[in-house]
């Protein structure tokens, strides 16, 4: 366990549920999307029979997800010391490396998502099975990792409590049961305003992880700087309070940050939500050829 969580002591077990389960809800139902279109393309294409091999490409997908959390989360709570903290530091900033690129590409993929999708079905079912495995697999093996590395880097700051596992659990679950709603037409959601508010929070959280992986690199003397704090609001400070917990909780953000720490997640905040949710340009169309 990080010496900087252990530290710190781990938030209420609210607000590790409501962290943790947002980022399942929101990952889940981004995932779920990419299956329900899938599916439906090979429903409406009277291709049930390749129905298993998409199966079969999501629960491989979902089992490396499973292991890459699993190897992760193992290898920086089984280190001690200042080898714990220098590990906790790179796997977050990796995860926020990743996340961040996800997100923007999300940004700007997610208006043609539906289309290449069942372009890539169409093409991977020319090909065979294994080429609609692999096309199922990727598809949500790179929405799984995207949740993997970012819950790796937000239960960092809990004190090796499994309440954040158990929220995620849960906002996936929620996620499948409203993706089927979705499939079966019994509700409608405005998805692009959902994925634009959820984005702003995975930003944000991966913010605060951003500055938890430098401030644990600066404590495992890979970065200078650890005792150069910004502000040090220590003696005003509520861990217990609804402030507190959402700070720690959710935003991994401590009363004591360092100048370091302060500089990045200002930066980062303010260049990551610009590109976020700056205008998208609209798609070039084909100017008309000049008649002669």
């Amino acid at each position: 366990m990080s010496v900087l969580a252990a530290s710190s002591g781990a938030p209420s077990i609210a607000t590790q549920l409501m962290g943790s389960g947002l980022i399942g809800l929101r990952e889940g139902l981004e995932a779920g999307i990419v299956v329900m279109i899938l599916v439906a393309f090979l429903v409406k294409s009277e291709r049930r029979d390749a129905l298993r091999w998409v199966r079969l490409g999501v629960g491989t997908a979902v089992a490396m997800v499973a292991a890459t959390f699993a190897i992760i989360h193992l290898g920086t709570t089984t280190l001690t010391g200042l080898a714990a903290e220098v590990a906790a530091g790179l796997a977050s900033l990796v995860a926020v490396v990743i996340v961040t690129a996800m997100v923007l590409w999300m940004r700007t993929a997610s208006r043609s998502i539906s289309g290449d999708l069942r372009a890539g079905m169409q093409r991977a079912l020319l090909a065979g099975p294994t080429a609609v495995l692999t096309l199922s697999f990727f598809a949500v093996g790179r929405e799984g990792l995207e949740t993997a590395l970012l819950m790796v880097g937000y239960a960092e700051n809990t004190a090796g409590s499994a309440w954040p596992l158990v929220g995620l659990l849960l906002g996936l679950g929620v996620a499948a049961v409203l993706t089927v709603l979705m499939y079966l037409g019994a509700i409608r959601i405005d998805m692009a305003r959902f994925f634009r508010y959820t984005g702003v929070f995975l930003v944000v959280v991966a913010a605060g992880i951003l500055a938890y992986g430098l401030r644990a690199l600066q404590i495992g003397g890979v970065l200078p700087g650890g005792s150069t704090l910004a502000f040090d609001a220590s003696a005003h400070y509520d861990a217990g309070s609804w402030y507190g917990t959402v700070l720690a909780g959710i935003l991994n953000l401590r009363p004591d940050p360092t100048v370091l720490q302060v500089v990045a997640w200002v930066s980062y905040l303010a260049v990551v939500l610009y590109l976020f949710l700056r205008p998208v340009a609209p798609a070039r169309t084909a100017e008309p050829a000049v008649a002669a």
